[in-house]
């Protein structure tokens, strides 16, 4: 898939500190806390994969008892620590709405988020929402940061860590062809009984698959 396009990867976790200390021993690198997800129910840490794009370990925030499951990214079908979701940039939220919404009618709703980040800057973003189901979803979301002062991805020190690819498994992957055709995507998807996202990190540790 083109990198530049890439906004980030979704990494959904049952237990935020310990995926941040697991993944510390895989890649080499700490996730930096980015802060909660008011409105969603979800809290998250960073890592920076270079080129603007950045690795997200979300994880549901127990202490927002205002949000009832299931809550977004798959975070309440998890059944084990695994890529559930991913984003792509975009300033034709509209247009991609329609495209996403004829693939699944719930995916093309438009919102808007913030939130503050641990030094106290307000991130503003609009994006297509993606569903609380099913655990895991091969077609993107989108996000659109023009709204914002910074992205993400520029609050992170560079970590030594860079995406080499992002692919998908799926059963049948010719039911997804014709949408990512319709995106303007290139995004290779294996044919496997399982469907998955797949990460390959260049890291302080080496190259590494999670």
């Amino acid at each position: 898939m083109n990198h530049d396009l890439l906004d980030h990867i979704v990494y959904t976790v049952r237990d935020l500190d310990a995926a941040i200390l697991t993944l510390e021993k895989k890649l080499g690198v700490q996730a930096i806390f980015g802060g909660y997800h008011a409105t969603q129910g979800t809290k998250n840490a960073l890592i920076n994969l270079d080129k603007g794009s950045y690795l997200e370990l979300l994880a549901a925030d127990e202490s927002n008892q205002n949000i009832a499951p299931p809550r977004w990214m798959g975070v309440d079908m998890l059944t084990k620590d695994q890529i559930t979701r991913w984003a792509l940039k975009s300033e034709q939220l509209k247009k991609d709405a329609d495209i996403l919404g004829q693939y699944k009618a719930k995916m093309g709703n438009i919102g808007a988020g913030s939130r503050h980040t641990t030094e106290g800057t307000l991130l503003k973003w609009q994006l297509i929402l993606p569903l609380p189901t099913p655990e895991v979803e091969l077609v993107p979301f989108m996000v659109d940061w023009s709204q914002t002062e910074t992205h993400p991805h520029e609050a992170l020190p560079n970590m030594g860590c860079k995406l080499i690819e992002l692919y998908g498994t799926h059963p049948n992957p010719d039911l997804l062809a014709n949408i990512f055709t319709e995106l303007g995507v290139r995004f290779r998807i294996e044919r496997d009984k399982n469907t998955s996202l797949k990460a390959i990190i260049q890291s302080p540790k080496g190259i590494v698959e999670i």
